[in-house]
């Protein structure tokens, strides 16, 4: 099946190329495999974007014929999905997709310093790869992390409370081949290799099954206190300092344990963790129904 898609000019493109024999056989088992699971065989449509990313590292028109041949849509139906969602790479990336969260929070922590130190340090601007194909840097929005922040994802694995020294360390082992250990959450692998799990298929990665993110300390604080527990007041140091320097990566989230061993006035409390004198805790200003001029 061959066809052509009209442009903004209402000219018509050449034909998508097809996979390679070989890569084809293997994608239609695969996706076979991937449209038995659903009722509805258009279900099956955003893992297929993840398995054709999965082969090329990113969603090209290749990939998007394939997958409306093989659901029997068209390919301006499959384009609508493919060019929606920011997971699917629209042109070729690097193996490690490097996301600076520079929403609220993190940005005011830090995230904006970060991403600019990496422009500058890697050479290249938000969406674009470095010349050697490793990394592809671009700012990304919130990861639902803001207790971590500020926060870097590589591949969509998490890098928590970064600075940008620890973020600059971070992109040279990439592109090095060293070993790097997100902060949380499972082992790190490419961005080919992430899409084919996020398609579907068994992640085979020691560990991986096992590893979990979780929420960090100042997230669990106001569940602590629905629960009518007193939190143990959290010590928070100036970055870069306290009883443990900072890992290979930047640092990642202390245990209570080592919170409480802070000396007295080594360090501050955070405002997130002690209840605050609001009118519902604090008798002395406590605040009634306003009447219906507001007074």
């Amino acid at each position: 099946m061959t066809e052509t898609t009209p442009t903004s000019l209402g000219m018509p493109q050449l034909p998508a190329p097809d996979f390679p024999a070989d890569v084809r056989a293997r994608l239609e088992a695969d996706a076979k495999e991937v449209v038995a699971r659903y009722p509805d065989s258009r279900s099956a449509l955003l893992p297929l974007l993840h398995l054709v990313q999965s082969e090329e590292g990113h969603v090209s028109r290749t990939g998007m014929r394939f997958c409306a041949e093989t659901l029997g849509l068209t390919t301006a139906e499959v384009t609508a999905v493919a060019t929606f969602y920011t997971m699917y790479r629209r042109k070729p990336s690097g193996d490690y997709q490097v996301g600076v969260c520079t929403n609220t929070l993190c940005a005011v922590m830090g995230g904006d310093a970060i991403f600019d130190e990496l422009k500058r340090h890697l050479g290249v601007g938000n969406d674009e790869t470095t010349p050697d194909g490793k990394v592809t840097l671009e700012h990304i929005e919130c990861n639902a992390a803001c207790d971590f922040a500020p926060v870097v994802m590589v591949n969509w694995e998490f890098f928590d409370n970064q600075t940008p020294e620890s973020a600059r360390r971070l992109v040279d082992d990439l592109r090095a081949g060293r070993p790097v250990e997100p902060t949380r959450g499972a082992p790190l692998c490419t961005y080919k290799e992430t899409a084919r799990i996020l398609a579907g298929f068994p992640d085979e990665r020691p560990g991986a099954v096992a590893a979990s993110g979780g929420a960090g300390p100042a997230s669990l604080v106001g569940l602590r206190l629905a629960k009518g527990e007193t939190p143990h007041p959290r010590v928070v140091h100036p970055r870069g300092e306290g009883p443990h320097g900072e890992g290979p990566h930047g640092e990642g989230p202390r245990d209570e344990a080592t919170r409480d061993e802070a000396q007295p006035g080594s360090a501050h409390l955070s405002s997130h963790d002690a209840p605050q004198q609001t009118s519902a805790s604090d008798p002395a200003h406590p605040a009634g129904p306003v009447d219906e001029e507001g007074e």
